[in-house]
């Protein structure tokens, strides 16, 4: 029993699954999502009446002899669940990442533990189309489990996300509480640690996004957040470090279907720049290497910082809106699209393994900054004008005395 606004923290959720570990069942299947939240059960069902995008989802719970449904777990449970089920048994890890289930062999003679990485609701655009993702990974979810169940095959699932889609907010504090509360809630719903490539003992690149994500053909999604990050299913080997040129080479393995292997390279380069008497660490260009045939080259501008610093931007990629943009090259490069979000990355002088200070891709100027700078001119001189004109203000030097004549003044003065 859990009480209303209570947490599952990592040892209850340890205390909770391991019962489930024990029984003569070992087939385990757990099914992450990027994000999800128990109020997307409701507000997505009932939004629209149309569609159920988690018929199968209920059926599952309905006709399986137990389940168990947790409201709210910590993000860090969840993000460190993989690694507790591989040391809770000696399982088979299969990870699943085209989404293409029907061709799946399990061989039963030992305990098997099958990751499937379901594709993320897409932020930034309607609800109806996270509506269509969260319907399509229910597809998913009811092929895989009515094939093993076909097979006579019996399995446990688990269906989590790596951080939730919606944070309650308290409206009981006061303002500069709350901020701090955001702040708290957001750093902690997305933080994982970064990539580090190293050569030896030393840390020589350090790469971090909270949202690392490639359209292909104007139609494919790749999101690759959670196999760079979380899950690590990506190859660092080909990477080189140098005191002048490094390149970060991220190579995937069926990242989606239809896509065999997919390579991500960051060309960096520290250079010396007389007009400033310091060397910059530089971003010259972002490589796309599909399938080892099709390759696309993108341009980068605006990404660069000193070369003791690390560089950070909120927002990187192909869209004329973001304040770091990728440059198509080639034609090749036409046919992608690239969502970085919270991009933080160096690839020299990297000390005690994290990334130094960092410099980021928003200038001190803001348009806001630019728009208080002009109004203040403007009514400084008006002001200033103002006290001009009121300086060049002259008193008469003469005056009428009732006692006397008439002042008579010439036309002439």
């Amino acid at each position: 029993a859990l009480h209303e606004g209570h947490i599952v923290s990592t040892q209850e959720l340890t205390k909770l699954l391991h019962p489930g570990f024990t029984q003569n069942s070992r087939n385990l299947i757990l099914f992450l999502q990027d994000t999800l939240s128990i109020d997307d059960f409701t507000y997505l069902s009932e939004s629209y009446d149309t569609k159920n995008p988690f018929q199968n989802i209920q059926e599952i719970l309905q006709s399986s002899p137990s389940s168990l449904l947790l409201p709210a777990v910590d993000c860090k449970a969840t993000r460190y669940l993989l690694s507790f089920l591989q040391e809770s048994g000696n399982w088979k890890l299969t990870n699943i990442t085209t989404l293409d289930v029907s061709q799946l062999q399990v061989n039963t003679s030992k305990p098997n533990l099958l990751l499937v990485q379901l594709q993320p609701p897409v932020s930034g655009l309607s609800e109806i189309s996270a509506l269509e993702a969260i319907a399509e990974n229910d597809k998913v979810i009811g092929r895989l489990t009515t094939d093993l169940q076909e097979k006579g095959i019996n399995f446990s699932v688990i269906y989590t996300a790596v951080r939730p889609s919606r944070i309650s907010r308290r409206t009981d504090v006061v303002w500069e509480s709350r901020r701090q509360l955001m702040a708290t809630e957001e750093e902690d719903s997305s933080s994982y640690p970064p990539l580090d490539v190293t050569t030896g003992n030393a840390t020589c690149i350090l790469f971090y996004a909270r949202n690392f994500s490639f359209i292909a053909n104007s139609s494919v999604l790749i999101d690759l957040t959670n196999a760079t990050f979380v899950t690590k299913n990506v190859v660092i080997s080909s990477s080189e470090c140098s005191d002048t040129n490094t390149t970060l080479s991220l190579k995937y393995t069926k990242p989606v279907n239809g896509i065999s292997s997919l390579e991500i390279r960051f060309l960096m380069t520290n250079k010396f720049y007389g007009g400033s008497a310091r060397n910059w660490s530089t971003i010259d260009s972002i490589e796309i290497v599909q399938d080892e045939e099709k390759f696309a080259k993108f341009n980068v501008s605006v990404i660069s910082a000193p070369a003791e610093y690390s560089f950070h931007c909120q927002l990187v990629g192909t869209s004329n809106l973001y304040p770091a943009r990728l440059i198509p090259s080639n034609n090749e490069a036409k046919n992608w699209q690239v969502f970085i979000s919270g991009l933080q990355i160096q690839g020299f002088n990297i000390e005690n393994n994290q990334f130094s200070y960092a410099s980021d891709c928003t200038g001190f100027f803001t348009p806001g900054i630019w728009m208080g700078l002009v109004t203040s001119i403007l009514l400084l001189w008006i002001l200033t004008y103002g006290i001009h004109m009121i300086m060049q203000l002259t008193t008469n030097n003469r005056f009428d005395d009732p006692k006397g004549p008439a002042l008579s003044v010439p036309q002439t003065e």
